[in-house]
């Protein structure tokens, strides 16, 4: 089991990789509020997805949060560093996104 500092610091992992790539991708047009629960370690973040890039990374949940990621910690790592396939993941219910439909279709262009 991944610590919350780990999943903390995957998480900022991520928003660097996406704020990298967010010029080379073109820009998203996708403004949500995230949450991300952890499940084995009952913590959570939230932050924003504006642009392509996540932003505002902090501790706490977001109840009201548009987008909610719900992984145990060590499957949001995994994640973050691509040794899960989030299709993979959520087909095997390792991990749970929920979202509307049309925000899920550009959740994959970040992917």
């Amino acid at each position: 089991m991944a610590s919350v500092d780990e999943c903390r610091q995957a998480l900022h992992d991520l928003a660097a990789r996406l704020d990298a790539n967010a010029e080379t991708r073109g820009k998203l047009d996708l403004d949500r509020t995230l949450a991300c629960r952890v499940t084995d370690l009952d913590t959570a973040f939230h932050a924003r997805l504006t642009g392509g890039r996540l932003v505002d990374i902090a501790d706490g949940d977001d109840p009201k949060a548009k987008i909610a990621l719900i992984a145990a910690s060590d499957d949001l790592i995994a994640l973050v560093t691509g040794r899960l396939d989030v299709t993979r993941a959520i087909a095997s219910r390792q991990v749970s996104i929920k979202a509307n439909p049309f925000d899920l279709l550009k959740l994959r262009k970040l992917l």
